[in-house]
């Protein structure tokens, strides 16, 4: 008898209340993965999209051909730079919970991504983030009190008031404006990269989505426009397992890995341990050089896991294991870094017990002077007049009108 056929509806691999289970993730030993020239045909390393890079091993040693050979140096650094953001997370998400800002998202457990990212790109590259990269903001030098007075809305607050809590930009450190509609800074991204060849720059763009974002129309526009004009640009996925409260697999990554997605377009798909900075900055790097030399675009998946809820207004026991994260296979980006450092010689437990006190400091001091410029109910706050500000180069004679009309009624009612 012929079957018929039947609707299927992916089912998260555990629920509240059950044990967390990670057997759909499909891994790879750390430094099993060869490592293929940069100019590489996208059809010659299919493989890529499919298997997991992975460079540190469970003992925290550096395994493998993509072993990028970072130094002390840059892997304390490194180090600190995911501990401050994680710091500025954890104070942050408190002083939502507190009721003095309106609304907050952690990239908790995500900071390879951003902080491994950021330190393989060049200056001059332009960064088109999602809202759980503030990393990215921290690593070109976004100064603490600034992105807190963002959240705060007050009259040091950068968007003016004009954008919710944690849509920073950074002009200067060639850091786009967040965006709260999902998948728009694919186009984004693909758009500057095509512009900056067309100038001949050797600059390249770099974007990042979330799984759940890769089932929004503009992700494979996206995708269309940089496989036919060999955009210079690295599209990230960061796989965190969870948008909002649905699992990965409802956007498709059921049936094949988010990195395979732009195979029929002819666009390398890369696979890599986002718990892993070493890896994480490695294939970063591959893949930027891929692209200055003229490869084109790669579509990079970071598996990783989301620590903590989707935002302030989520929570995820309503539909998670508590213990999911846990018991998540890659572990803990922060201890995996901390391990492989503490493992070759470089650091200690009494120096990173220091560097977290003095990274906690840094973060108490910069919300005492943030606060200086106003809060949700003190003074001082931004003026009315300056609504009329930045939308348009030149102010029209009508809206000029309209902002003398409302300081003269200010005038009268104060």
């Amino acid at each position: 008898m012929t079957p018929k056929s039947s609707l299927h509806i992916p089912h998260p691999s555990a629920r509240p209340g059950e044990k967390p289970d990670f057997s759909y993730l499909k891994l790879s030993e750390a430094g099993a993965v060869a490592r293929p020239a940069s100019g590489a045909h996208a059809s010659e390393i299919e493989n890529l999209a499919h298997e997991l890079v992975r460079v540190l091993d469970d003992n925290g040693q550096a395994q493998g051909e993509w072993n990028p050979g970072m130094t002390r140096e840059q892997l304390i650094g490194a180090l600190r730079l995911m501990l401050l953001t994680r710091q500025y997370d954890d104070r942050m998400q408190r002083i939502q919970r507190q009721g003095k800002i309106s609304f907050y998202m952690q990239s908790l457990g995500e900071e390879a991504v951003s902080i491994g990212q950021g330190m393989a790109l060049e200056a001059g590259d332009m960064l088109f983030p999602s809202y759980r990269n503030q990393g990215l903001y921290i690593l070109r030098g976004s100064a603490l009190v600034d992105m807190m007075c963002q959240c705060l809305s007050n009259t040091r607050d950068m968007c003016k008031g004009r954008q919710m809590p944690i849509m920073y930009h950074n002009r200067k450190g060639n850091v786009f404006s967040i965006s709260g509609n999902l998948a728009t800074q694919y186009p984004h991204a693909v758009g500057w990269a095509m512009a900056s060849a067309i100038k001949g720059e050797d600059h390249i763009a770099a974007s990042w989505v979330g799984d759940g974002s890769t089932a929004e129309a503009d992700f494979h526009h996206a995708l269309t426009f940089a496989a036919v004009y060999q955009a210079p640009v690295i599209l990230n996925v960061v796989n965190n397992q969870w948008a909002i409260s649905t699992f990965q697999d409802f956007a498709g990554g059921e049936k094949r890995s988010f990195a395979a997605r732009g195979l029929g377009l002819g666009i390398p798909g890369v696979r890599v341990d986002g718990n892993d900075i070493l890896a994480v900055y490695a294939v970063t790097r591959w893949a930027a050089k891929r692209a200055r030399q003229g490869g084109g675009p790669t579509l990079v998946e970071l598996v990783t896991y989301r620590g903590g809820a989707h935002s302030t207004s989520d929570d995820p026991t309503r539909y998670r294991p508590k213990d999911e994260w846990a018991a998540f296979p890659l572990g803990d980006p922060i201890a995996r870094l901390k391990q492989h450092l503490v493992t070759n010689g470089y650091w200690s437990d009494e120096q990173h017990e220091e560097l977290q006190k003095n990274l906690e400091q840094e973060v108490k001091e910069a919300w005492k002077e943030a606060v200086t410029f106003g809060t949700m109910t003190e003074g001082p706050k931004l003026g009315l007049h300056e609504m009329f500000d930045d939308v348009y180069a030149e102010i029209p004679e009508h809206l000029e009108q309209q902002r003398k009309q409302l300081l003269a009624f200010k005038g009268r009612s104060s």
